[in-house]
């Protein structure tokens, strides 16, 4: 007796076409919008994360910016990330409405969200004040994160560009120690901010958009001593892709309003587990 046929059988051209796009994608294939099978992170032993910028709510128009972040935060539950890193502006008028919408909306995640502090959230010249302030409202404004042999170094760029008494010389020593203490345990190192070291040159004058050059030389040669694979920022409304001397930097689109015409949307961030580092833009669905 001949077996029974679950279904009609391809003819054996078409056999040899799917299987040489089978070959082609890979156990790590994407779509356009960031989708991916995850099995084959897993396998590698790796992780994947996302870089959110300027949820700034108000920005944009503060309905529309409310809205955008509801949407970003359903759209990554979904994608299932490690985690989320918010490269700082988290609001454009830092108050107790801003913050508690913000805080609403990002405690609809369903994994964990890390910020960084933006001038808008801690003031261009930050005070005691508005550091209290951003600390009661949202969390520490500094602080280091632990994730399957990588350490991400979440800074205050506020306490570089506009060096506050008392607090910008605990940052700086908190942010050595943090780089070595990484370097002793052989962890690759990601340092999250709002502001960039540099936006076009790393020998740029100082600007808005910037860290002043004199600080710049000193953190870049600190991020280069101590295993620094990325420096992910934020605030310039643009992307901008530079690498300085093997480590990426990369200020994503924003959830709010960018600069440059490119849609609303963050990027997406493999991590493997020798150290490398992609990434990719998914775009915000549903604006």
């Amino acid at each position: 007796m001949k077996p029974r046929r679950a279904g009609r059988s391809l003819p054996p051209l078409a056999i040899a076409l799917l299987a040489g796009l089978s070959f082609a994608l890979g156990p790590r294939a994407a779509t356009g919008d960031g989708e991916r099978d995850r099995a084959g992170d897993a396998a590698a032993g790796g992780f994947a994360f996302v870089q959110m910028c300027d949820t700034q709510l108000g920005m944009g128009g503060y309905e529309h910016d409310v809205r955008s972040f509801e949407l970003a935060v359903d759209q990554i539950n979904a994608l299932e990330p490690d985690f989320v890193l918010i490269c700082g502006d988290l609001v454009d008028k830092a108050d107790d409405k801003s913050f508690a919408d913000f805080n609403r909306i990002r405690a609809k995640f369903k994994i964990p969200c890390h910020c960084a502090a933006g001038n808008h959230d801690v003031e261009n010249r930050p005070t005691a004040a508005s550091l209290q302030r951003y600390r009661k409202k949202i969390g520490e404004d500094y602080f280091t994160v632990e994730h399957k042999g990588y350490t991400f170094v979440v800074a205050n760029t506020q306490l570089w560009k506009a060096p506050l008494e008392g607090e910008s010389e605990k940052h700086d020593a908190w942010f050595r120690k943090s780089l070595a203490r990484a370097k002793a345990r052989g962890n690759p190192v990601v340092v999250v901010t709002h502001y960039p070291l540099f936006v076009q040159e790393p020998d740029e004058e100082e600007s808005y958009f910037n860290i002043g050059p004199a600080k710049r030389g000193e953190l870049l040669a600190l991020c280069e001593e101590n295993g620094v694979v990325a420096l992910l920022a934020g605030h310039t409304h643009r992307l901008v892709v530079k690498e300085y001397k093997g480590m990426q930097m990369v200020n994503g689109e924003t959830t709010s309003k960018n600069f440059d015409g490119r849609p609303l949307g963050f990027r997406w961030w493999d991590a493997s587990a020798d150290g490398t580092l992609s990434h990719r833009f998914v775009e915000l669905k549903g604006m």
